[in-house]
């Protein structure tokens, strides 16, 4: 998959990729990252890239002129995206959406925001990663290609992880995860995960999904997407909390 990424200050964006799960992927070829930098596109000789906002305003907005220049220079655009404030927020399935194209461009935003111009024209869809303001996009465009990539075939060194854990096609929160020993300093690891029990250990697993979804986020919780088990577990779970109550 190809990513191309313009920015500002793309060198925040460059050693990100010298790391972990995505160099491995880049390595190997499955993805390949295209950096531009939008102040080599400006016709100003002091490199300047932003103006005051029409209307007035505090702050400074990025021109148009560059950004489409930086645009008519790459090959293979495909589907575009900016990151904004603005756009829809970011989720697993909207993750998924977006790994399945061959090529993806991600607009960083800095200042007060891109000239409306640019989004109109050149951009398919605005995208936030959270409902918070960053300095500028190049921490979010990081994040957007780290969540894509671990979603390409062969890039993690087991596929099947990535259909137990958070944010999986469940909506469910992840389990509990503890490693050795299991005793570390006066806390104890769950008896059932010594146990060698797979049924029981797999049991146990779901009903802590369920129940670190209904505490921490049961915003989460969509009955429609549960499997059978899952709804017999949450029936159960509901049951007990109703005894308890009354």
């Amino acid at each position: 998959m190809l990513f191309t990424i313009l920015a500002l200050f793309p060198d925040t964006v460059s050693c990100f990729f010298q790391e972990s799960i995505v160099k491995r992927a880049i390595d190997s070829g499955v993805v390949s990252i295209n950096l531009i930098n939008i102040r080599d596109y400006t016709k100003d000789k002091h490199g300047k890239v932003d103006d005051y906002p029409f209307g007035g305003g505090r702050g400074m907005v990025l021109a148009p002129d560059p950004i489409f220049r930086a645009f008519e220079s790459i090959r293979n655009r495909g589907y575009t995206i900016a990151l904004s404030p603005m756009g829809c927020k970011l989720n697993q399935e909207k993750v998924r959406e977006l790994s399945i194209l061959d090529s993806l461009t991600i607009l960083c935003g800095h200042y007060e925001g891109i000239d409306h111009r640019v989004v109109e024209s050149l951009v398919d869809e605005e995208i936030s990663i959270g409902d918070f303001v960053l300095t500028g996009g190049e921490p979010a465009a990081c994040v957007i290609v780290d969540c894509i990539t671990r979603e390409l075939e062969g890039v993690l060194g087991d596929d099947l992880s990535k259909c137990e854990e958070s944010f999986d096609r469940s909506g469910l929160l992840e389990y509990e995860q503890y490693t050795r020993p299991a005793e570390y300093r006066g806390m104890s690891v769950p008896e059932v995960l010594l146990s060698g029990n797979h049924e029981r250990i797999r049991k146990w697993r779901m009903k802590r999904r369920l129940l670190n979804t209904l505490e921490k986020r049961p915003d989460l919780i969509n009955r429609s997407r549960l499997s059978g088990e899952y709804r017999e577990l949450l029936h159960e779970i509901e049951k007990e909390k109703s005894d308890e109550s009354s």
